[in-house]
């Protein structure tokens, strides 16, 4: 074969991992040249699919593992792409370039995609493995929720983030009953400013959702080995049929770590999704990326972010031109909100509000000096899309303007 980067269209790729960046990436090669062998190893049994919609069209029955596909299934046969579904990788030789399976069946590569996602953060609290106590994301865990969810069942979420929220507004919809239980004094503290935050929070309580801050969680209580309330450490007991877990998530990094390769929340990859070693990429969720606009490196996670990387993994393979940086962008779906994020808030020193918070079509603007740095748009594409934009093209906007809904958000770009 030939030297790492030059191109070898007819080398054997081995892909671990059969998530948004896996099947991404096999369907890249494909259409980016490559012609050679392609291995698609996934542990679950499923085609791969749309992760996003779990906790919003298959938790209210408007989707499932068939229509979140990201290709047909005829289409692997037609392309070439060897599946190993429901296979688990167990270690990796990179010395003899192989790769073995749980089943004890050796795979070799010349070049290997590592796209092993992340997992739930679990919690070590008594009562954490009795029944109806969930996480969220694989379509198992969305269709053991789904199950639970229904008129008049409670849904208690430990932690409020985007996937929380999401749920519980599901929940919501189909007739039930949420409360969020959040550590924090405000939900989405981690990855929101505080406009944000208290929008949300106001939305929901005002269809219903009850939230208890500053909640810290004791364990699980139950009867008959399945879930019936989340206790606190105040001695508080929230009631519930069904308890959902979204406290952030671990990215699944043994492998690549036992390898040898260099990791730090993630495993670590240059603008190529290369890994230290030439014949390694890793992509998606599972990385720790370096963001230009930023001069840092960071672990996203998003389905823009597994695309790109995705592209960038199957270009240098292909040995083709690397496809442009993009600014990381992130969204939401909640009731009849749509968020779109664009960037992130590093080293802002001003947060810049445009529009109506109280009609909810309104955006934040997150500024270093008279740089946007990111944006958090509710109903609000025209300031999502330019801000991606400023973000991108690093020119400093006139703040005055910015602030004033009169103006188009084109003419402020401009």
């Amino acid at each position: 074969m030939s030297e790492a980067g030059t191109g070898d269209l007819n080398s054997r790729v081995v892909i671990v991992g059969a998530g948004h960046a896996g099947g991404s990436a096999a369907a890249f090669l494909r259409q980016y040249g490559h012609v050679g062998p392609i291995v698609l190893i996934g542990d679950e049994p499923l085609l791969p699919y749309q992760r996003p919609p779990l906790s919003k069209a298959w938790l209210k029955g408007e989707a499932d593992a068939d229509s979140l596909q990201l290709k047909p299934s005829a289409w692997y046969e037609e392309a070439g792409v060897s599946l190993r579904l429901g296979g688990v990788a167990v270690s990796i030789n990179r010395g003899a370039k192989t790769v073995t399976l749980a089943s004890g069946e050796v795979i070799a590569y010349d070049y290997l995609i590592l796209a092993t996602g992340a997992r739930a953060r679990a919690l070590p609290l008594p009562g954490a493995d009795l029944a109806g106590v969930l996480a969220l994301r694989t379509a198992a865990d969305a269709e053991a929720l789904k199950g639970a969810l229904g008129p008049g069942k409670r849904l208690a979420v430990v932690g409020g983030g985007y996937v929380g929220l999401e749920a519980a507004a599901s929940a919501m919809a189909l007739g039930g009953h949420a409360t969020i239980l959040e550590r924090e004094p405000r939900v989405l503290a981690r990855v929101a400013c505080e406009t944000l935050s208290t929008f949300f929070q106001d939305y929901h309580g005002a269809r219903g959702v009850t939230f208890v801050l500053d909640a810290k969680v004791a364990g699980f209580d139950g009867q008959d080995g399945h879930v019936t309330g989340v206790r606190l450490t105040d001695g508080s007991v929230i009631a519930c049929d069904v308890a959902l877990v979204g406290v952030g998530a671990i990215p699944n990094e043994e492998l690549a770590r036992d390898a040898g390769l260099d990791c730090t929340n993630g495993v670590v990859v240059d603008l190529e999704a290369r890994t230290a070693d030439p014949f390694v990429f890793a992509i998606g969720d599972l990385t720790h990326r370096p963001l230009p606009t930023y001069e840092r490196q960071f672990r996203l996670e998003s389905v823009p972010n597994a695309l790109e990387q995705a592209k960038q993994a199957a270009a240098a393979i292909a040995g083709r031109p690397m496809p442009p940086h993009e600014i990381p962008w992130f969204w939401s779906d909640q009731y009849d909100l749509k968020l779109q994020i664009a960037g992130l808030p590093f080293d802002a020193d001003r947060q810049v509000v445009r529009g109506d918070v109280a009609a909810a079509r309104f955006a934040v603007f997150h500024l270093k000096g008279d740089l946007v740095q990111a944006v958090e748009a509710v109903n609000a594409p025209p300031e999502f899309m330019a801000g991606k934009q400023l973000i991108a093209r690093r020119t400093p906007v006139d703040i005055a303007r910015l602030m004033d809904p009169a103006i188009s958000m084109k003419d402020v770009a401009a």
